[in-house]
């Protein structure tokens, strides 16, 4: 087991460091923004209209109560933009380059 947490977290350590631009980019952009990182990724996946539904992962009432805050996030065109400049996707069509 301790191989298989091993190996986790060194592949963790390694997407993080391959991201890094990404997420400084992504967090000077919440911070200039007023906004938690995680609010602004709900708040993303609301403007957009092939998503149904962002799925949030909360634990207690409380996590769930202060994420409800990305409902009154409006992002405007220019902040969307700097989002999918940011963080480009995979390259491809939709859905096949996010399944393989």
């Amino acid at each position: 087991m301790k191989k298989a947490s091993e190996s986790t977290r060194r592949g963790f350590k390694e997407k993080v460091e391959r991201f890094r631009p990404n997420l400084e980019a992504y967090e000077a952009l919440c911070e200039s923004l007023g906004e938690k990182p995680a609010d602004i990724a709900t708040a993303w996946l609301l403007h957009d209209p092939i998503v149904t539904a962002p799925i949030v992962g909360p634990r207690v009432v409380d996590q769930l109560t202060a994420s409800l805050h990305a409902l009154e996030i409006e992002l405007p065109q220019e902040t969307l933009d700097q989002l999918d400049k940011i963080w480009p996707g995979p390259g491809g069509e939709a859905p096949v380059a996010y399944a393989w």
